[in-house]
C-alpha cells in the first residue's frame, strides 16, 4: 500500500500552493480559525455574544457571524473585538520587497 504525505494529499484534493483553489481554501481556513479564536476567547472571559457586541458597538448577530466566519468583516471591527477581549494583536504583511509588522 502506498502512503502519501499530507502535502501530497492537499495538493491533489485542494490544489497546489499558489493556485486559485488552494489560495481560496487557505484564506477560508484562516478566517474560520480567527472566528473560532474569538469565540473561545469570549467564552473564556464568560461573555455572551450580546455583551461582546455591546463592548464593540455592534449587534449580537454580527458577533455570531464573525465567530462562524470572519471573512466578511473590516479590520477596524476585528481590532475592536480583539481590544474588547484584551487580546494582543500582531499583524505581519509581507510584500515582495518589504515587510511590515504591527503590534497592538
Amino acid at each position: 500500500m502506498k502512503t502519501y504525505t499530507l502535502d501530497e494529499v492537499q495538493d491533489k484534493i485542494i490544489g497546489k500552493k499558489g493556485t486559485p483553489n488552494r489560495e481560496k481554501f487557505e484564506y477560508e481556513l484562516q478566517m474560520d480559525l480567527i472566528g473560532k479564536a474569538i469565540k473561545e476567547s469570549r467564552l473564556e472571559r464568560k461573555l455572551t455574544q450580546e455583551q461582546l457586541g455591546e463592548l464593540v458597538g455592534v449587534q449580537k448577530a454580527q458577533i455570531s457571524r464573525l465567530e462562524s466566519n470572519a471573512s466578511n468583516v473590516t479590520i477596524d471591527t476585528l481590532m475592536k473585538v480583539f481590544t474588547a477581549l484584551k487580546a494582543k494583536v500582531k499583524l505581519q504583511i509581507e510584500l515582495p520587497n518589504a515587510k511590515f509588522n504591527l503590534a497592538r
